[in-house]
């Protein structure tokens, strides 16, 4: 097997053999392959895209490029990955939640990308807490709290780091076998039992329509188990942000309402028992779906979530009391600035996409990866479909650093919204579910 004649078979559109798209696979890994080659495969598999056999050789290959961590613990040890959203602060609630309910989560998280928000960016709002732990810290972390969310070495899957940097410039982001390969190579070389996807759909996801949601499900669903990971998907939607904040210390602020159970916010619960449960149910530690669901609302209503939570930030290097004093200790911008809508109405569309923008363009989000990330500033009060507006309540609330970063904030969030004179029925939430 060689590049030429893997780059050849792809280039008549022929289907790729497992053996080869494994022998790419490792490639990618030990430098057997050049950029160009990487590229001209990325190209090829848009063109000729893959049976799943061959999906799931890459993705394994791509896995075993570096190290892949194996576990001796006393509970299962489940996942959750989500693919992009804007206030998506899922993790932040599932994670601890799982933990409380006797699971172990070894989260390997990312940073936002494009107009989506990034786990690891919210949690370095919290003053002290470290993402970049080496591995001893991480299996410490995770054995001793039950859950780590940190960002991925670079021994863990080296094979996907070199081939998104390409894809990201040839154009080939979006597709799904590369999308597949991309998230479970590095999701299982964390060594999972089972893995819960929540695959987002609508104006401020990646994947805009249903169709295209579910096809990506069903690709990670069947990679994931031809893999050897027990896994199952929700279809959420994603045509507004899933709480009323987008930022980074703002969303950290809501999920921590949420865990504290101060002020919940129903789809951030909603999710995380959804997700939650089913991966219970998938790792085998409950006998069903149902139970496995109420046992992570009972780990949020009592408290046990955001016990487990505030462990985790103190043994990660941020506060031990910012379950009790998180309102104190999260950075907040200097000028705030209320969005009033210009006529009472109800909101008919949200351009979430846009709003998600806004907040990279007040500095919570980078434009290029050198870009800091500024943890304060962002939208709260977002109005949600079918909400009434006018005096009283604000389309949003933009925090932002600067009044001139806030001036062109204000447009953009105007623009975002379109107002109808009857209220409608808000959509579903969970569009769908995919099992193997």
């Amino acid at each position: 097997m060689d590049a030429r004649t893997v780059l050849s078979a792809l280039r008549r559109g022929e289907a790729l053999t497992p053996e080869a798209a494994a022998w790419f696979g490792r490639a990618l890994g030990t430098g057997a392959v050049t950029d160009a080659q990487a590229g001209a495969f990325a190209m090829g598999v848009c063109r000729a895209p893959l049976a799943e056999a061959a999906r799931v050789a890459l993705t394994g290959a791509m896995r075993d490029s570096g190290d892949v961590l194996a576990w001796d613990l006393r509970g299962p040890v489940v996942d959750k990955h989500s693919t992009g959203g804007v206030g998506d602060c899922v993790s932040l609630v599932l994670a601890p939640a799982l933990a409380a309910c006797g699971a172990y989560v070894p989260m390997i998280s990312g940073r936002g990308l494009g107009h989506t928000g990034g786990t690891l960016d919210k949690l370095e709002a919290i003053p002290g807490y470290r993402v970049d732990v080496d591995e001893a810290r991480f299996r410490a972390v995770t054995a001793e709290v039950g859950c780590a969310i940190v960002s991925a070495s670079a021994a863990l899957a080296p094979a996907d780091r070199r081939l998104y940097a390409i894809r990201d410039v040839t154009g080939t982001v979006e597709s799904i076998d590369l999308i597949t390969a991309s998230i479970l190579s590095k999701k299982l070389a964390a060594g999972l039992e089972a893995l819960v996807l929540d695959v987002k759909c609508g104006s401020g996801a990646f994947m805009t329509t249903r169709a295209g949601a579910r096809a990506l499900a069903e690709s990670l669903v069947g990679t994931a188990e031809g893999a050897g990971c027990r896994a199952s998907a929700l279809i959420t939607a994603m045509d507004q942000p899933l709480v009323t904040a987008a930022g980074n210390a703002l969303e950290v602020a809501e999920a921590m309402e949420t865990l504290t159970v101060a002020h919940v916010t129903s789809p951030l619960w909603e999710i995380a028992v959804a997700l939650g449960g089913d991966a219970l149910a998938l790792s085998g530690a409950v006998p069903g779906v149902d139970e496995g669901r109420a046992r992570i609302d009972a780990a949020l209503r009592t408290g046990a979530a955001a016990e487990r939570f505030g462990a985790m930030v103190a043994a990660l290097g941020g506060p031990a009391d910012f379950v009790e004093s998180w309102r104190d200790r999260l950075p907040g911008a200097p000028v705030r600035r209320v969005v009033e809508p210009e006529r009472a109405g109800f909101v008919a569309r949200v351009e979430t996409e846009a709003l998600g923008m806004c907040v990279v363009r007040l500095g919570g989000g980078r434009m290029v990866e050198s870009d800091r990330v500024d943890p304060a500033v962002g939208l709260s009060r977002i109005a949600g479909l079918g909400e009434e507006v006018g005096p009283g309540r604000p389309l949003a609330e933009i925090h932002a650093a600067r009044e001139a970063d806030a001036d062109l904030a204000e447009a953009a969030v105007r623009a975002a919204f379109a107002l109808s004179d009857e209220a409608a029925d808000p959509p579903d939430l969970i569009l769908e579910r995919v099992r193997p």
